[in-house]
This record gives structure tokens, sequence and C-alpha cells, in this order.
């Protein structure tokens, strides 16, 4: 979490800060800010997947680890849950997810995110927020001490919101742009 927010502090006062122009545009000097701290959450929630997924972690913590991988995400997002056995997706709500991945039924369980870069730059959208799009590939090992074993690679598109906030600091209101995240789309899954 501290990491999190000398991160944001940083993006805050970058260079010329992150105060923002009338129009709501956005410079390219705070856009490379931007799309930093979008590819930092992006990274926090996998390490607090694997960190959920991992059937050594205690209770306890894991559900610490939720709540905190919870606040990187819009009000209302999905995540999508695949299997080389189904041919559907089934999508969750984030907390439902998380408990879902608590609960599989695997002694062993490994998860990892690769290749995580954006596939659409923002776009600006009528409400002034930019949406944007970044894919990442994740491994999923699960092994069960009976000899149940299963793997497979998903590909999925996370959906990037950037909208304006606004903070108090030192008695000063300050506006900056946020990133949160929102959808995450089953594109491919393969072995």
């Amino acid at each position: 979490m501290i990491k999190y927010l000398y991160t944001l502090l940083a993006a805050l006062f970058l260079s010329s800060g992150l105060l923002m122009a009338q129009t709501g545009e956005i410079s390219p000097k705070r856009k490379q800010a931007i799309d930093s701290l979008a590819l930092e959450k992006v990274k926090d929630l996998s390490k607090y997947i694997s960190i959920i997924g991992n059937k050594k972690t205690p209770y306890s913590e894991a559900t610490r680890v939720m709540d905190r991988a919870g606040e990187l995400f819009a009000e209302g997002s999905e995540m999508g849950v695949s299997s080389l056995n189904h041919k559907d997706v089934t999508y969750y709500k984030v907390r439902a997810y998380f408990e879902h991945l608590i609960a599989l039924n695997y002694d062993r369980v490994k998860i990892q995110w690769y290749d995580i870069h954006y596939i659409s730059d923002l776009e600006r959208q009528p409400d002034g927020r930019y949406v944007g799009v970044i894919t990442i590939y994740q491994r999923f090992e699960g092994e069960s001490d009976d000899g149940l074993k299963y793997k497979d690679t998903t590909k999925k598109d996370i959906t990037i919101y950037v909208d304006r906030k606004k903070t108090q600091i030192a008695g000063r209101t300050v506006e900056f742009w946020d990133v949160l995240l929102g959808d995450i789309r089953v594109t491919e899954t393969s072995q």
C-alpha cells in the first residue's frame, strides 16, 4: 500500500505536476505518468492474485490481500474465468472471484502473469474520463496430492479507467488523474 501511495504522490507532482488543464486533455508527459501508474497497478494485482491463490497463504492474510486488491478496481468490475474443460467463460464480481480463487480444490496453485502491455491507447470518453486496455497472459497451474493436475494459459484484456479526482493537500484542493482497473475479459485459453 505504501508503495502505491508513493507512486501516486510521485505521479501527482511529476515535473510540472499533474494539475490538469481546464480542457481535461492529457499532456504527453502526464500520459506517460498515467501509463506507468496503470501498469504498476496491474503488476500489483498480479502479485495479489498469486498470494490469494497460494494454498500456503493463511486465510487471514488472503482476506487482507483481497481487500487491498479490491481497492484497485472500479465499482462493479468483473473478472473472467475460463477452463480448457469448458468452452464458456464465467464472470465474477471482483470479491467473488477472489473467494472462488481461495476455494479452488487443489493442494498447490501457482498463478503467474507475464507479457503485460497496452494494446489500446487511452481514448477520451464523452464523460471526460479516458479508457484503455492492457493485455496480460496468465499461466495457471493446479495440483492435488491425489494426482489431479491442471495447466492452462489465458490471454486477458483489462479495461483501464483514468478519471479526474480531487484531494486536499495542506489545505489546498488539488486535482489529479487516477487510474482504476475495470473488467478483466478472457480472450483466449490454451494449454
